[in-house]
């Protein structure tokens, strides 16, 4: 996996973005230890409408979706029921590995302390990593600041058999670039257009793209943020440019949410992820990539003719 700075250069050369990723921190509702069941994970934890009611949909508002939304899931029946529903994405995986027609591409956003760092660590940890790849947009080579802003994007998209995993994405210039004004707005009001037509471009040539969208709250982001200052093993995480775009919070939003409902799309869905407590959003995620690979409905390749009952000596 590949971990670094995440944002681009606008056509002046200059920066825009996160600098390093920034929620990784441990939490208990994450390790090992406080995320193992005592017992079986209870299948009876109801996510049948878990897909159906985290889609945004063209009139997507985030006042239909609550950060906090639990689903009425219990908290420990949640944090055993991931590890199951993990296990299922796990199967599905290596049959996509083995048909290698098929690909995934998981694009992963989010405000910092959202957790998007954490779902990578949880949800993708039982996967077999020769057939994930996880990208963080650094800092744009002379040669991709020669090219149009998808271009580097686009090389990163995953193979046939792989799950590609986008930690921020192209997406970043539709967001940032309009926010802070890096970019006239006839710039990139057309990207809207672009990044479309290039995910249907990917769904036509077989590779399947799921968007999420990690949807923190103003208030739980400052308490995440508060505590990397508070604690001296999490302060060098935090920076002062993250004050700066908290006054930007309603441009982020409303950024966003025009975004989404611009590039939302049944065959490149946008999915909203509470994401104020993290069990929910573990198994949330974890749910919406189980219906992602199911849909795709991958297949074990045929043997070659009269392998069966060969004797190995």
């Amino acid at each position: 996996m590949s971990v670094g700075r995440t944002g681009a250069y606008d056509k002046h050369y200059r920066w825009y973005g996160s600098g390093v990723t920034s929620d990784t921190e441990i939490d208990p509702d994450e390790t090992t230890a406080d995320t193992e069941p005592t017992g079986s994970a209870p299948e009876d934890l109801d996510l049948g409408g878990v897909v159906a009611r985290s889609r945004a949909g063209s009139s997507f508002s985030l006042d239909d979706h609550d950060p906090r939304d639990t689903f009425g899931w219990d908290k420990e029946a949640a944090k055993a029921r991931v590890l199951s529903e993990i296990a299922v994405v796990a199967e599905l995986q290596k049959l996509l590995f083995a048909e290698r027609k098929q690909a995934l591409l998981v694009v992963l956003q989010a405000m910092d302390a959202a957790g998007k760092d954490g779902v990578l660590r949880t949800v993708l940890t039982g996967l077999n990593p020769a057939g994930v790849h996880v990208t963080s947009f650094g800092v744009p080579s002379e040669e991709e600041l020669a090219h149009d802003f998808l271009w580097r994007v686009h090389r990163q998209t995953p193979a046939k058999g792989q799950i590609g995993v986008f930690n921020r994405s192209h997406y970043e210039d539709v967001l940032v670039v309009r926010v802070k004004g890096l970019a006239p707005a006839k710039v990139w009001k057309k990207r809207y257009d672009h990044i479309a037509a290039f995910e249907r471009t990917l769904v036509d040539d077989g590779t399947a793209v799921v968007k999420l969208y990690l949807n923190v709250s103003n208030e739980k982001q400052r308490e995440r943020l508060q505590d990397r200052v508070d604690s001296p093993d999490e302060r060098w995480k935090f920076r002062r440019g993250d004050l700066e775009d908290r006054k930007l919070w309603p441009d982020y939003m409303a950024a966003y949410t025009e975004a989404i409902r611009r590039t939302d799309a049944d065959h490149a869905p946008w999915y909203v992820v509470p994401a104020d407590r993290k069990w929910v959003r573990n198994l949330v995620v974890a749910r919406i990539l189980r219906h992602e690979l199911e849909q795709l409905d991958p297949k074990f390749p045929p043997p070659e003719p009269g392998i069966a009952g060969t004797i190995v000596e």
